[in-house]
């Protein structure tokens, strides 16, 4: 059974076909509103989630279909000790799909062992985030028209940041790609990243302390948080913090055609003055993420068909 756990799970060619049916869904939504009808999505959110949980159920009704499932774990049987392979073989009496956010780093995986539907993973973890990439991804080829020969940015924690890990795999296999890391030394992208994925790839890429000093040759910024919980000490994150605050005077020496990203929820790290620049695209984030979401449903439901 067809599951989706890892963005690599999907091949380039896949994920082309999804951004072309994301295309169609976005043209024509009336020739998609019943294509599920009698189909169920089951939304397994072990950890809390506003944009994820309520995209995959919009992204459900607006194919016709219906969602079962829960917001936490204190409303499942997990709250009574019920194993993930458990849970995973019941919904599958239940649904036709499954979504699944857990705190546990490969929980979605052991669950897409032992269902007889498909998995997506909506998060696990610090781990994994496929469909937030394939938002990320529509984004980008919605503002920019492809992948190729682009200049990305990823601006703040990029060692945690699973968001930041998994579109760095995504991009590592198109052409002319360059990334730019930009972080305190704290938060730099981990080394195996840099050697499993960056230098394998042959991805040219430099690292940088200074957002100014990176902004001119960005063709995308991706920013994140930087979180005060992973300094050492409170100097520390006082002196660093307000570098990675993307305000509208660090975006005057920025391309007229940037496309400002970030997976939010934002915090303070993009000052509000931003958003209505031309340039943010954050929100526009959010929307694709349905219509990425959409095409994928209907990706695995219909190879679970066969």
């Amino acid at each position: 059974m067809r599951s989706l756990i890892d963005i690599l799970d999907l091949t380039t060619g896949e994920i082309d076909g999804l951004i072309e049916k994301a295309y169609d869904i976005i043209a024509n939504p009336a020739k998609y509103s019943e294509v599920c009808r009698g189909k169920k999505l089951a939304t397994l959110f072990f950890e809390p989630s506003t944009r994820t949980r309520l995209s995959f159920e919009a992204a459900m009704y607006e194919l016709g279909g219906n969602v079962i499932g829960f917001s936490e774990a204190q409303s499942s049987s997990a709250a009574k000790g019920e194993s993930v392979a458990d849970t995973a073989k019941t919904i599958s009496c239940y649904a036709d799909i499954i979504a699944m956010r857990h705190p546990k780093e490969g929980a979605p995986y052991v669950a897409s062992l032992n269902a007889s539907i498909p998995v997506i993973n909506a998060g696990d973890g610090g781990h994994n985030h496929p469909t937030q990439t394939l938002a990320d991804l529509l984004t980008i080829h919605r503002e920019k028209g492809g992948f190729d020969n682009l200049t990305v940015g990823f601006c703040g924690d990029l060692k945690f940041g699973r968001t930041v890990h998994s579109l760095i795999n995504a991009l590592s296999r198109y052409k002319g790609i360059k990334v730019v890391l930009i972080s305190p030394d704290e938060l730099k992208l981990p080394s195996y990243v840099k050697t499993d994925v960056l230098e394998r790839n042959g991805i040219e890429y430099s690292e940088t302390r200074s957002l100014e000093e990176a902004m001119p040759e960005l063709d995308i910024l991706y920013m994140t948080r930087v979180q005060r919980e992973r300094f050492f000490n409170e100097e520390d994150y006082l002196r660093l913090k307000d570098s990675y605050i993307l305000d509208l005077p660090k975006l005057s020496d920025a391309k007229a055609d940037l496309c400002i990203m970030h997976p939010l929820p934002r915090v303070n790290e993009i000052s509000v003055a931003v958003d209505n620049d031309p340039r943010a695209c954050y929100f526009k984030q959010v929307l694709n993420g349905k219509y990425m979401r959409m095409a994928l449903i209907l990706m695995l439901l219909e190879e679970a068909k066969k």
